[in-house]
């Protein structure tokens, strides 16, 4: 059964938002509670399990690009937000997790493209590895999304 989320897409039972990669586990791409909605790690794993920043050669060597995984994860996270009513401008807080802290410039270069000192709180942790070799971060969220005020010149059904 598919319910729709705030912004006309569609989420199933699994609490996976329908057109973006599907969880490589059983969690759902967010949780809500309250106004406060919690992302679940997010990678730039397109839909058809492509990775956005791994490429391969001719030759068939790997270039993953910090850069273009972080935007990727960033503008999922925007997405997965957008579904649940708010967007990056609702995080409070994140964690951010990379491969490997040499990649860390590349990371924050891209992060300060997004958010200011005044975006939310972060911390960025070094890992050992991610679910598929070929990722080299992943960023989880919390948000608060303020409940939706009635606007006084709306009818009672406008407002709902």
């Amino acid at each position: 059964m598919e319910r729709d989320l705030k912004d006309g897409s569609k989420v199933n039972d699994l609490g996976v938002i329908e057109g973006k990669a599907t969880p490589r586990g059983r969690y759902p791409h967010f949780r809500s509670a309250g106004p406060f909605v919690f992302v679940s790690g997010t990678s730039s794993r397109e839909p058809d399990n492509s990775i956005t920043g791994a490429d391969s050669d001719a030759f068939g060597t790997m270039n993953l690009d910090i850069a273009a995984q972080t935007r990727a994860c960033i503008e999922n996270m925007r997405d997965i937000l957008k579904a649940a009513g708010g967007d990056l401008d609702n995080l409070i807080e994140v964690t951010c997790f990379l491969v490997n802290m040499n990649d860390f410039g590349g990371y924050n270069e891209v992060y300060g493209e997004y958010f200011t000192h005044d975006g939310p709180a972060r911390t960025t942790v070094a890992v050992h590895q991610l679910p598929h070799p070929h990722l080299v971060i992943e960023i989880r969220g919390v948000a608060y999304i303020a409940p939706h005020s009635a606007d006084p010149k709306l009818t009672e059904e406008e407002n709902a």
